[in-house]
């Protein structure tokens, strides 16, 4: 398909900034069906559900992997992508032809890294030098990795450490936030327990690819970056489980979804699950794991457009962005929220 297909316009002053206070107050435009819109709140999620229903979230949690430092006395920056094992990570490098293999990078915080292999992408693999940990030399030296459309209008602050982080972000090693799940509080949890609503955790560590625009013309000749992700046999067991009983299966998030497709086999049986995914969902492919997906309004033309529009249609996502921006919708990482039931 062309990538042009899933374009749209979006007037930047919706673009959210920071996110909705408290989280649980964020819009929701709900989605089902051939049914007409319905704008509700987040806070309305347990009336929209059923008993019996699952929601399964992303455990990931947000390292702070954007790094600026020199080489030499040429400026570098550098937002890692993906853990290659302890020491080494993945990365791409801002002002990368100033860097070749060998080279020393050096960061805030006396914080040091070897260049190594350039990968097809353009990305490089960084060796962090010294025996602390990688995790504790990103925490003296990086910050957290706000998308580009965020970053480009004001500066990282303190406040985005929080704010850029689920209430279930456990397993470190995300460089982008699993955002739908950030409109969510203790509060809304607990109505949603009092529903009899499950809740069941995976893993997938996104990366910095997840920011990328798509360069081709044609969906065919794009290439997705891999991420690594985590379902565990007791979880896979009860989602079946809850299937089986006649329970949604409703994916908080576009990495929850794909990672579900991911383990799931040709009958619709989730498998337990460890492995890099990337897998690339775009109309016309047939989901075998959920019945929803609960997520964010997203970019024009990205993968993620593509993916919605490969659940609910392209014409009823495009009419769906539409009815957003005509409602002031607020877009992106910190926006607002949709439900989306085929």
């Amino acid at each position: 398909m062309r990538v042009a297909d899933f374009d749209f316009d979006l007037p930047p002053e919706l673009i959210a900034l920071r996110p909705a206070r408290p989280r649980d107050s964020a819009r929701m435009l709900v989605v089902e069906g051939d049914s007409p819109f319905a704008d509700r709140s987040v806070r309305d999620l347990p009336d929209l559900l059923r008993e019996g229903d699952v929601l399964v979230f992303n455990d990931t949690r947000v390292i702070p992997a954007q790094l600026e430092g020199r080489r030499g006395e040429a400026k570098i920056g550098a937002t890692l992508h993906k853990r290659l094992d302890l020491r080494r990570w993945q990365a791409f490098i801002r002002n990368a032809k100033r860097v070749r293999e060998g080279d020393q990078l050096v960061f805030g915080g006396g914080v040091t890294a070897i260049a190594e292999a350039r990968h097809a992408d353009g990305s490089l693999t960084l060796a962090f030098e010294g025996d602390e940990p990688v995790e504790i030399l990103l925490e003296r030296a990086g910050t957290m990795p706000l998308p580009p459309y965020i970053a480009g209008k004001r500066e990282t602050d303190e406040a985005d450490r929080e704010d850029y982080q689920t209430m279930f972000a456990a397993e470190d090693g995300a460089v982008a936030a699993p955002t739908a799940a950030l409109h969510f509080t203790d509060e809304l949890v607990t109505a949603l327990d009092a529903k009899g609503v499950q809740r069941e955790m995976l893993t997938l560590h996104v990366g910095a690819g997840t920011f990328l625009p798509v360069k081709a013309e044609d969906t065919d000749d794009h290439v997705m970056h891999s991420e690594w992700g985590r379902i565990e046999a007791d979880v896979a067991q009860r989602l079946n489980a809850a299937r089986a009983a006649g329970g949604r299966i409703i994916a908080v998030g576009t990495t929850s979804l794909r990672t579900l497709e991911s383990a799931a086999n040709s009958d619709g049986i989730i498998q337990p699950f460890a492995a890099d995914t990337d897998i690339f969902i775009t109309p016309g492919y047939r989901f075998r794991a959920v019945d929803g997906l609960m997520t964010n309004f997203h970019l024009p033309k990205s993968t993620l457009v593509m993916l919605v529009s490969a659940l609910m249609g392209r014409e009823r996502m495009l009419d769906t962005y539409a009815h957003a921006i005509a409602e002031g919708y607020r877009f992106y990482s910190y926006g607002d929220s949709s439900l989306l039931i085929p």
